[in-house]
């Protein structure tokens, strides 16, 4: 996660101001002692990850986060956690989960890519590399970019499952970044919640000191706002 800190270092120099850095390992939160571990916190980056490992803690993380109004960015499988925790908790979808973690999930509103369905030789067979997304009017993600059209790096096999997003969006959760080549989510935002973004995508990839990403740079004003 070296390139997730060193991108809010350069937010922070964005903003003017020291950004300081709490490590917390996800495997150690759960709903009893979300509040005691977060309450103190002005923003939480959900970071990336592969497998189930400390899954549940992000969600409970996530869970009081959401429901706290504190600034959010979630990145890759923190994004996939912050649209499971809204599927189990607003949408009442309690077996809600990604087919990585729970193949048998009745609604797996984060599922393997349709090109990865047959593919059982993992290395380089991901969705790698830099993909375009169009970002949706009148959302935080634009308002960031301060542009419609953008291109990221991606490095993940699972995506959000477009079967959930009619219903996601109805509830308050909607897709404000899309590639149009394969319909793909790639950002989700909560209109109504302070500064909530998830992005399937690596945007530390492409952060410099001369250069700071505008999602990291919009997180930390949103922390700097938050009161």
């Amino acid at each position: 996660y070296k390139s997730i800190s060193e991108a809010t270092m350069h937010a922070g120099v964005k903003n003017s101001c020291k950004v300081n850095v709490k490590w917390i390992h996800a495997e150690k939160i759960n709903s009893n002692n979300a509040v005691k571990k977060l309450a103190s916190l002005k923003g939480v980056i959900v970071a990336p990850g592969f497998g189930d490992r400390g899954i549940e803690g992000k969600i409970s993380a996530i869970k009081y986060i959401r429901e706290n109004n504190i600034p959010f960015f979630g990145i890759c499988l923190g994004m996939q956690s912050a649209v499971i925790e809204y599927a189990r908790n607003v949408l009442r979808l309690k077996d809600a989960d990604s087919t990585e973690m729970n193949p048998k999930t009745s609604a797996p509103v984060i599922d393997l890519m349709d090109t990865q369905q047959d593919v059982t030789e993992k290395g380089g067979t991901m969705r790698l590399g830099a993909y375009d997304c169009q970002l949706r009017k009148n959302t935080k993600a634009i308002k960031a970019y301060k542009t419609s059209d953008i291109s990221e790096r991606h490095r993940h096999r699972f995506e959000f499952n477009n079967d959930f997003k009619a219903d996601l969006e109805k509830a308050g959760m909607i897709a404000s970044g899309i590639n149009l080549e394969n319909n793909l989510v790639e950002i989700i935002e909560i209109p109504s919640h302070p500064w909530f973004i998830g992005v399937q995508f690596h945007p530390e990839y492409k952060s410099t000191v001369s250069n700071p990403h505008p999602l990291f740079c919009e997180f930390i004003k949103a922390c700097i706002a938050n009161k």
